[in-house]
């Protein structure tokens, strides 16, 4: 099932329960979805790459917001920004841990011969498309960073 069929089904659930905050969430990433297929270049379709990198952005949106309202203490806005994400990881693939997370850019950087800092930029590279939609580039920046720093 596609994404927007599994949106779609998920909104009739919400609307039915009255789930405001899931509905919320459901509509953004809806919302989204159209304005990426009616995009110039889009052919009226996504490909399932382009619906995570999608899902990806919509979470990142939210958490840069969450952090602006927690840094001025607006705590209604914050838990709106936090249910929305909840809503939007479900369509996600699963999310790697730190541990796992380590172990495959410790690879990367062994298959690149990187060595230094310097060479950030060609791990970088490699681990975002080798890790697409399993962890979101922050974390992966910061890992490639404290594993390169030894």
């Amino acid at each position: 099932m596609a994404l927007e069929q599994k949106i779609m089904a998920d909104m009739k659930t919400a609307m039915l329960a009255k789930n405001e905050a899931a509905l919320r969430g459901l509509r953004a990433v809806k919302a989204a979805i159209i304005l990426a297929k009616t995009s110039e270049g889009a052919n009226g379709e996504l490909k399932e790459e382009d619906e995570t990198k999608l899902l990806q952005k919509l979470i990142k949106q939210r958490k840069d917001s969450l952090e602006i309202y927690e840094k001025q203490n607006r705590a209604d806005l914050a838990l709106k920004e936090k249910e929305e994400i909840a809503v939007i990881e479900k369509f996600l693939p699963k999310q790697m841990g730190l541990d796992e997370l380590k172990v495959v850019i410790g690879k990367i950087i062994a298959e690149t011969g990187a060595s230094s800092p310097a060479d950030m930029g060609k791990v970088m590279g490699a681990a975002t498309k080798a890790l697409a939609g399993q962890a979101d580039g922050k974390t992966i920046s910061a890992v490639v960073k404290e594993l390169l720093q030894k």
